[in-house]
């Protein structure tokens, strides 16, 4: 009876939110008095789990789910759900987990809390601390069904190390045609580069960079920090840049440890979808910018002086403590 964690992976490799998701599921299995196991699929790197509290991972290899398929997946963690007799499932808030959770939910007539923040507030009554109304407050949502599954919200539990042994077991979960009934074409993705999933620091620009041309040091910025770069839904829309990098609420969600907002008037739906990261820095020359009533610190100024003075600076600061 063990909590299960579903891992995601690119190319075979974990992304750190594997690694959170296994730190919050190793507190919640310790509560309860059991272990954790982890489902992983098509991942090459099942021992670094270890270092994270898992004792036991479901390992599947399987052609057919190279390419992402929500339901197929969903189909996958609920067999290992049903193996394992879990009664907790934890998934990240990724864009392909926030697919997969609520399949796996109904799949196993499970209650599901999504943007959870923090570990159970009790155990009996099952309660979570969840963000709500586009992150502006919390709520506490208790799940009564036997099986509960749980969408932890990114970087908001961090990495706990908590080392112990690891059993790797082959795992053959029977998947039908039906599962794959929707046909990947195509499948880009970004190589080299840190992406806005990932990042623990995400710097984007708006329309105050005044064309594509002037992305190079949106581009440096975020290289000298280790950043991914994001924009706004106009940027995207007008063809500046790339849809894949389109954050807020009719985009991708952002809960980055720092985001660093350049040149962004601050529109609700992109504030809502960003609101859940850390710190917020922004750097725009009107005063009056929505966006300077929401961030933690606040630059007023052109982004053509300021952002090459912050780069000169971060760079100055990185080889003085090299």
């Amino acid at each position: 009876m063990s909590v299960l964690i579903y891992t995601e992976s690119s190319e075979g490799k974990f992304k750190k939110t594997a690694f959170e998701i296994a730190s919050y599921a190793k507190k919640i299995a310790d509560a309860l008095g059991t272990t954790v196991t982890a489902v992983s699929i098509n991942a090459t790197e099942n021992a670094a789990l270890a270092n994270y509290g898992v004792s036991k991972v479901l390992k599947v290899t399987n052609s057919q789910l190279t390419n992402f398929s929500a339901k197929a997946y969903a189909d996958v963690v609920k067999q290992a759900a049903e193996k394992e007799g879990a009664k907790v499932v934890v998934l990240a808030s990724t864009t392909d987990s926030l697919y997969v959770a609520p399949l796996v939910a109904v799949n196993l007539n499970a209650g599901y809390a999504s943007n959870v923040v923090a570990l159970p507030e009790s155990t009996a009554p099952f309660q979570v601390k969840r963000n709500a109304f586009s992150n502006k407050a919390f709520n506490v949502t208790e799940i009564s069904t036997d099986v509960k599954v749980l969408g932890l919200s990114k970087n908001s539990f961090g990495l706990v190390e908590a080392p112990t042994s690891l059993v790797e077991e082959d795992f053959a979960p029977a998947l039908s045609d039906a599962d794959f009934g929707v046909k990947v074409v195509n499948a880009e993705k970004t190589t080299g580069k840190v992406t806005i999933a990932d990042a623990e620091i995400v710097v984007s620009a708006g329309r105050g960079m005044k064309g594509p041309e002037n992305w190079g040091m949106i581009e440096e910025l975020a290289s000298v920090l280790g950043a991914a770069t994001a924009c706004s839904k106009p940027v995207s829309d007008i063809g500046w840049r790339p849809h894949s990098e389109h954050v807020g609420q009719t985009g991708k969600p952002v809960a980055a440890n720092l985001y660093i907002a350049v040149g962004i008037s601050g529109a609700i739906q992109h504030i809502a979808g960003i609101n859940s990261s850390k710190v917020k820095v922004v750097i725009n020359n009107d005063p009056e910018a929505p966006f300077f009533k929401v961030a933690d610190y606040g630059i007023v100024g052109d982004a053509f002086d300021v952002v090459p003075k912050l780069i000169e600076k971060l760079k100055e600061f990185k080889a003085n403590n090299a």
